[in-house]
């Protein structure tokens, strides 16, 4: 993920947060809030209570990874952050990317296209339930 869709500060954050839209999965939260911007920013936090610095880089990781390869079917000129809840430690990557989709298209900020249909590589395809 480029450095300019990276969402920084912890004013920002605290902004999106406290006055942005957020929308709950037991895996993680989705906050999001319009920016003025062509680009939509991400940012991505896990507390001490996801777990060890270990378990935490690695959510962080595996969502800014989702993000990625999912961006050219999100919505621009949002600020997201997702942050992550301790049951995103138990969990497999196919799970959160399901997750993360979902709450995305809650948000009204995700289409579904040919390309976004595309799940990662190594990873067979996910079949997207109306959930």
């Amino acid at each position: 993920m480029k450095r300019r869709q990276r969402l920084s500060g912890r004013e920002r954050f605290e902004q999106v947060r406290r006055n942005g839209k957020c929308f709950t999965h037991r895996l993680l939260v989705l906050c999001v809030l319009p920016n003025e911007l062509t680009r939509s920013r991400f940012g991505f936090s896990a507390s001490k209570r996801v777990g060890n610095a270990v378990i935490r880089n690695q959510a962080r990781r595996r969502l800014r990874e989702i993000i990625r390869l999912h961006d050219d079917g999100i919505a621009r000129g949002w600020d997201i952050v997702l942050i992550a809840r301790p049951a995103i430690a138990r969990a497999d990557y196919r799970q959160i990317e399901s997750a993360v989709k979902r709450l995305l298209q809650q948000a009204g900020l995700f289409s579904v296209t040919a390309t976004t249909l595309l799940s990662s590589p190594g990873v067979p395809p996910l079949a997207l339930d109306n959930a």
